[in-house]
């Protein structure tokens, strides 16, 4: 008799129930040719025997096989592999080298984005030094989610949730409008925005539309390498220009539109990531001058732009007479908390209808539970009570590090501190290399860069007592 206890493979200690790991099993069997269509399967009381497990589990591991037509049971007279299987050359029933579908890789032909790596949630470190995070122990998340729930419960707010997704609710597209309008002079309308889920979704969509094979796109150097890779996809030419202490360098860029043909410049003037440097007045009127005689898009990246200490920050590029060409970029990721998917995109109409008609091809619409949630929470003055008060403990944070790294690190680390944001750029003395910092046990830093040998030291993120224990730790390997 043919031996089924070999063929079939049990483990209790996986979430698969018993019952279907016997009918894959038997699925697995068939498809490497080792039973055949015809064969004699024993009855539920022998394989039961034989495997060591209730007959009520082997009645149940027949019925998912003759539900989808693998077996032909003959009530009280015998079950068979089916008639209908076609013929698999056989393989070797004991064979060790057999792997479970997904255990194998994809061998066919297909498109490489870039190597990745998947983090094992077990092996988080004990201290994460993030490139500028908001701390979510502060976010009026619990107002929100309050919110949300409501929403969730009524009849009218469930009925509209869906509406309108694909552009973003148009009650988050009116506040918001109003907000922009307050804090950054933009003077838009509801039809001018797209909500994103994030601004790297947005910075992806525009580089979509813009950007193709042939095209150059002028970014920064050093930049945020996730912008990078999204230009590298459209298969356009990144042009990197130096970032000094006033930002990008716009005379370099004008040298290299006279040469040829641009067809972005991605600034983050407010804060530039990751230096955290700001874009002098100068340059930025240069900038916008050079747009318009050059006829380039600019995106504004103004990830942290709600974060400013010393003085009032600087109006976004958007904000001037532009006509029309700078698409314009935030997210309240940097607000609220990282995991909270939400961002937008400013941009004339018809850009903004196409971005939401690319959109609609990889992602129908984003949760309308959530941003009509979030909408409420600008409506009622939430969010900006919530920023004064986060400005307030950010700004004390980043003081607190100034101090703590002067204390423990100050012959051997250099920076400037910024006039707002959430990180800092700290750059190491040429004698101890970066890279060493991701070598420290219990220690992940987010943000190295081994050509600057420099690193940002998220700030909001952290209390006093947190910042001081980092600082620790550099100090303990720095100067060891």
């Amino acid at each position: 008799m043919f031996p089924f206890e070999h063929l079939i493979t049990i483990d209790k200690e996986i979430s698969m129930p018993v019952y279907r790991q016997i009918a894959v099993s038997i699925i697995n069997a068939v498809r490497n040719g080792s039973l055949k269509a015809g064969t004699h399967l024993p009855g539920t009381r022998d394989l039961a025997r034989t495997l060591g497990i209730h007959r009520k589990t082997v009645i149940a591991a027949y019925e998912e096989l003759q539900a989808q037509d693998w077996i032909t049971i003959i009530p009280r007279k015998y079950t068979v592999i089916s008639e209908r299987i076609p013929v698999f050359k056989p393989r070797e029933w004991n064979n060790t080298d057999f792997l479970p579908a997904y255990q194998n890789n994809f061998e066919l032909p297909f498109k490489m984005i870039r190597e990745t790596e998947i983090t094992d949630p077990a092996m988080v470190p004990d201290i994460i030094i993030d490139d500028g995070h908001p701390d979510v122990r502060l976010s009026p998340i619990d107002e929100l989610l309050k919110t949300y729930r409501s929403y969730t419960s009524k009849r009218h707010t469930i009925k509209n949730a869906g509406i309108g997704t694909g552009q973003g609710t148009l009650k988050l597209r009116e506040e918001l409008t109003r907000y922009l309008s307050e804090t950054r002079g933009l003077n838009i309308s509801p039809e001018h925005l797209l909500i994103t889920h994030g601004a790297q979704m947005s910075i992806y969509l525009a580089a979509q539309l813009l950007l193709g094979p042939g095209s150059a796109v002028i970014a920064g150097k050093p930049n945020y390498p996730a912008a990078n890779d999204v230009f590298k996809e459209t298969g356009a030419s990144i042009i990197e220009v130096p970032v000094d202490e006033h930002g990008i360098n716009t005379d370099l860029l004008e040298n290299l539109c006279r040469k040829r043909k641009i067809s972005v410049v991605y600034v983050i003037p407010h804060h530039h990531y990751p230096t955290t440097v700001t874009l002098s007045v100068d340059r930025r009127m240069k900038l916008l001058e050079l747009s318009i005689r050059f006829s380039f898009t600019i995106i504004e990246d103004d990830y942290d732009y709600d974060y400013h200490y010393n003085s009032s920050p600087y109006l976004p590029l958007a904000s001037s007479n532009h006509n029309g060409n700078i698409i314009y970029i935030g997210s309240f990721s940097k607000i609220l908390d990282p995991s909270l998917r939400i961002g937008f995109m400013t941009a004339p109409k018809n850009f903004i209808a196409q971005c939401t008609a690319l959109r609609k091809l990889i992602d129908v619409g984003g949760d309308g539970y959530m941003q009509n949630a979030l909408a409420s929470l600008i409506r009622q003055g939430e969010l900006k009570r919530h920023l004064k008060k986060a400005k307030k403990i950010y700004h004390q944070r980043r003081n607190f590090l100034d101090i703590v790294l002067k204390e423990k690190l100050g012959d051997h680390v250099s920076y400037v501190l910024p006039s707002g944001g959430m990180a800092i750029w700290v750059r190491l003395n040429p004698e101890y290399p970066v890279r060493k910092l991701t070598q420290i046990p219990g220690l992940e830093i987010i943000r190295t860069d081994e050509e600057q040998n420099a690193f940002r030291f998220g700030f909001a993120s952290m209390d006093e007592q947190e910042l001081e224990a980092a600082a620790e730790i550099l100090k303990k390997h720095i100067l060891k």
